[in-house]
């Protein structure tokens, strides 16, 4: 009898362990889709307030070092062309650009959880790197289906020292591509506080690109619709194209 609960544990611990590598093997082919090399792209950006307001804007954006680096430049409406933002170290070092004041404004390391541009996305939602993989543990939930396409349901949990953007996210991610489709983050309190859902995902020079992104926040009953116009990964930076010298132009 003891020989078989022995086994019984081997199997137990062995079968828990093959999900904890199934689930870091998502997120790593999850981390390189969403942070490729490099991306070039143009979108908009429209923003809809709890009483139903729409703010819709124009913008280029620019990728760089596997997210770990990027820019973004509004172009539309008229009062905010020129506006930009800069982040570097997956998003703990921000600087802004308003052409109103000609001054670059280097933001503090909290600001990175504020909402940019009055949107639903922060400036840790917009950045890349692989977050996923050194700031939370992964664990597999199982598989779901989401309009049709079969997911892996992964659960990740912040690491209070690696300071996460969210102490839970649980993402889904097609089984097919390992795009993912859903993302729900919680707060400290375990309420799902925000959901990003992604569709229109077409391949593009060899990667799955979702070209609608909806971020939905419950808890101001608001929504921002991000969708991309043009998009390469074939673009590479200039030298120093990511500093506070090419927020000005």
């Amino acid at each position: 009898m003891k020989t078989k609960l022995i086994i019984v544990f081997i199997l137990i611990f062995s079968f828990a362990q093959a999900q904890d590598q199934l689930a870091i093997k998502i997120i790593r082919a999850v981390t390189d889709l969403m942070s490729p090399e490099n991306m070039k792209s143009t979108g908009t950006q429209t923003i809809v307030t709890s009483s139903g307001k729409t703010r819709t804007f124009e913008f280029e954006s620019y990728m760089g070092g596997k997210g770990k680096s990027s820019l973004t430049r509004y172009t539309k409406p008229a009062a905010i062309r020129g506006q930009a933002f800069l982040t570097l170290n997956n998003a703990d070092d921000i600087w802004t650009y308003f052409p109103r004041t000609k001054r670059v404004r280097k933001l503090a390391s909290h600001a990175k959880k504020q909402k940019v541009q009055g949107s639903d996305f922060t400036y840790e939602d917009m950045g890349g790197g692989d977050v996923f993989l050194t700031k939370f543990i992964p664990k597999y939930l199982g598989d779901e289906s989401i309009d049709g396409e079969t997911c892996w349901k992964i659960e990740l949990i912040g690491i209070p020292e690696q300071d996460p953007p969210y102490p839970k996210i649980v993402l889904w991610s097609r089984k097919s591509d390992y795009s993912p489709v859903k993302l729900d983050y919680f707060d400290e309190h375990e309420y799902n506080s925000k959901t990003l859902l992604l569709s229109d995902i077409q391949n593009i020079e060899g990667f799955p690109t979702a070209l609608k992104m909806v971020m939905i926040d419950h808890k101001e009953r608001s929504r921002t619709k991000m969708e991309t116009l043009e998009v390469t990964y074939k673009w590479t930076p200039p030298k120093n194209f990511f500093s506070e010298r090419s927020l000005k132009k």
